[in-house]
């Protein structure tokens, strides 16, 4: 066996070491795809309920929240009639206010006296 009959061995055991050193990469990154399958599909069971119960969850929240915009939209409606109510009471009866004020301010005035007598 000349050299170069020895240089054809020791390649091909070279080869066989790469090819062994492949193969075993191959299976252990098989075995972790498969170990990420398995995670992924458990983390998706997991979370397809629980997407689920947010979904019910907001949904019921979402009742009660129109029925309180509601009763703002009325209480608001209220609101605004009260203040146009009162501007055109004002502006009609703009002698009956000054009256009301004064007797307010006699009455309060009234019962500082009353207040000032009894100490």
């Amino acid at each position: 066996m000349g050299p170069g009959g020895i240089a054809t061995i020791i390649a091909s055991c070279a080869l066989l070491i790469i090819a062994v050193a492949v193969s075993y990469v191959v299976i252990r990154v098989g075995r972790f795809v498969d170990e990420a399958k398995i995670s992924l599909k458990s983390l998706t069971d997991e979370a397809t309920p629980l997407i689920e119960e947010v979904h019910t969850t907001v949904t019921l929240v979402n009742g009660p929240l129109k029925s309180i915009n509601r009763i703002t939209k009325n209480a608001e409606d209220l609101s605004d009639k009260v203040s146009e109510a009162t501007a055109s009471f004002m502006g009609k009866n703009a002698a009956a206010v000054k009256v009301a004020g004064a007797l307010l301010s006699v009455a309060t005035a009234k019962k500082a006296r009353a207040k000032k007598k009894a100490e």
